[in-house]
């Protein structure tokens, strides 16, 4: 009678070891001296599971065991659960020394070009097993999912005080240009007024045209510093907002390395002023809460971040 398969179990971890070990260097002494136990152990370990399989794993007639089919037809799966196990065992030792279960990293939008996905493809290296979620959202709201847990860690601009429920790590800075659409009806008009190619821009240009804003959606005009205009559109989505300013419908702050293909091909110009530069540098901040200890993940995500902002400086 064929016994059922549910009670068919010759393999636990330390067969599947051993079975490894003798086919990787040959011999059952090599193999012992590997897994730090005497031939004979090794040598009687194997034949236990011969027999619970019914079946020869190696030809013992030569001076060295020779793997038999069946041997190798059972390696692949064999070398795979050791491998899975060997992850499940540091996937436990990293949870018990302070491992997430899962890392949240809230991201500005418009710091998507930012170094961050390379810190992600080291950290899934070294804790293949953890989850990791990347969500983007307007600066107010990513700090907002901070504080509440919804995230360990945020990605943003500097912010214009300091909140004391806050730790962070500067990690880069990003340029905002003031863009519009080079055929823009403001810069037809003070194209003809100046009668230049490029005009020379002032103030009263910024306030008096409408700004397109990436912002938050519980949003007010005294959340944002870099708010000019009276007229002000405004979106959550830093893609949304670059369309619309290049469809011509007003002006706004972009990041430079956003921006950087459409002033190549002309789609967008950098607004020149006769009384004031273009350009506003701010610093880039990796942010978390001290109400919510970080775990090795985000510990190990700042210090990478860090350090490829520092390669590509």
């Amino acid at each position: 009678m064929t016994e059922p398969l549910a009670t068919f179990a010759p393999f636990d971890s330390d067969a599947i070891q051993t079975l490894l070990a003798v086919l990787d260097h040959g011999s059952f002494s090599a193999a012992a001296r590997a897994l730090g136990k005497v031939p004979s152990a090794v040598s009687m370990q194997v034949a236990q599971l011969e027999a619970a399989l019914n079946m020869p794993l190696f030809d013992r007639s030569g001076r060295e065991p020779t793997p038999l089919p069946a041997a190798l037809a059972l390696e692949p799966q064999a070398r795979l659960l050791a491998a899975q196990l060997q992850q499940l065992n540091a996937h436990a030792l990293a949870l018990e020394r302070g491992l997430e279960t899962r890392l949240t990293v809230a991201i500005a939008p418009e710091l998507l070009s930012a170094p961050w996905a390379e810190p992600l493809a080291t950290l899934a290296q070294e804790y293949p097993q953890l989850a990791v979620e990347v969500l983007t959202a307007p600066q107010a709201d990513a700090l907002t999912m901070l504080h509440t847990g919804r995230a360990q860690l945020a990605l943003v601009f500097e912010r214009p005080s300091l909140d004391g429920r806050e730790g962070f790590q500067e990690v880069a800075s990003e340029t905002l240009l003031a863009v519009i659409a080079p055929a823009h009806p403001m810069m037809q008009a003070a194209r003809h007024e100046k009668n230049q190619k490029a005009p020379l821009l002032r103030e009263h240009h910024l306030t008096n045209t409408r700004q397109i804003v990436v912002a938050s959606r519980d949003w007010s005009l005294n959340d944002e510093r870099l708010v000019y205009a009276r007229d002000v559109w405004r979106t959550d989505n830093h893609v949304a907002a670059l369309r619309m300013i290049s469809a011509g419908i007003g002006w706004g702050w972009l990041p430079r390395k956003l921006v950087a293909p459409q002033l190549q091909s002309g789609a967008l110009v950098a607004m020149e002023f006769a009384n004031l530069s273009n350009g506003n540098q701010l610093c880039v901040d990796v942010v978390w809460s001290k109400e919510h200890p970080m775990g090795l993940a985000a510990k190990r995500f700042v210090a990478l971040v860090q350090a490829a902002a520092q390669a590509d400086a």
